[in-house]
């Protein structure tokens, strides 16, 4: 099987190196290159075409929100996962907005590095339950206390996608939607398809974003109906 190709992009080289060190101990991650600013990481993204992009949010020239905007916008297969100092901030949100699949604060476990750069290059995204809720609740409409109507704009989605989108805004894995719906995995993974190719969406992460833009979801129905 072909190593999982990785992009590095930090404007400080000793962070690249530490990162490089660590993902070159894995036998199927390989670094194919590197960037020092944002302008650099989308056009060596272009030359390369890597599987994943790591991405700096705070780089010179170019930062990595519109870097990642670029590369999303421009039909490379490549995802980014966001590098940040500060969990959860604006410049993270508006990066999961411009298409990032995840987000990563440097100061994290390297197993966890590993991990998210492995489910993003396998197609899927990284966004745990305890961050979608603070996505939420920043960026949410107002709390109530009974679950919002289907808003217009998804319309287009069957009751069943609607119920899969609404679990899977509350950062629920396959298999917990799979339970709590009563359907099987499979099934989930085909309505999560499906909800991805009619509003041309890239991960999971877009779908989250989609359910609480659209005001299908609330801070207070995430908070009431997931507290992990």
């Amino acid at each position: 099987m072909r190593p999982i190709s990785v992009l590095l992009a930090d404007d400080q080289p000793m962070i690249r190196t530490g990162f490089r060190f660590i993902l070159e101990a894995e036998a199927d991650i390989r670094v194919v290159g590197e960037a020092a600013d944002g302008q650099e990481a989308v056009e060596e993204t272009r030359r390369l075409a890597p599987d994943v992009v790591l991405m700096d949010i705070r780089m010179p020239r170019m930062d990595g929100v519109e870097a990642t905007r670029l590369i999303a916008e421009s039909g490379l297969s490549s995802r980014v996962i966001i590098l940040t100092t500060f969990d959860l901030d604006q410049h993270v949100v508006d990066a999961l907005r411009a298409g990032a699949s995840s987000f990563l604060v440097k100061d994290g476990p390297a197993d966890s590095l590993v991990s998210a750069i492995r489910t993003v290059a396998a197609g899927d995204a990284v966004l745990a339950p305890r961050v979608t809720r603070r996505l939420l609740a920043r960026f949410a409409g107002m709390p109530s206390d009974t679950a919002p109507p289907v808003p217009p704009q998804l319309d287009i989605l069957t009751g069943r996608e609607v119920d899969v989108l609404r679990t899977l805004a509350r950062g629920l894995s396959n298999s917990e939607i799979a339970a709590e719906l009563g359907i099987g995995e499979t099934t989930v993974k085909t309505h999560i398809a499906h909800i991805l190719d009619k509003f041309h969406l890239r991960d999971r992460v877009q779908a989250v974003i989609l359910a609480y833009d659209s005001g299908l979801v609330t801070p207070h129905t995430a908070h009431r109906t997931d507290r992990s």
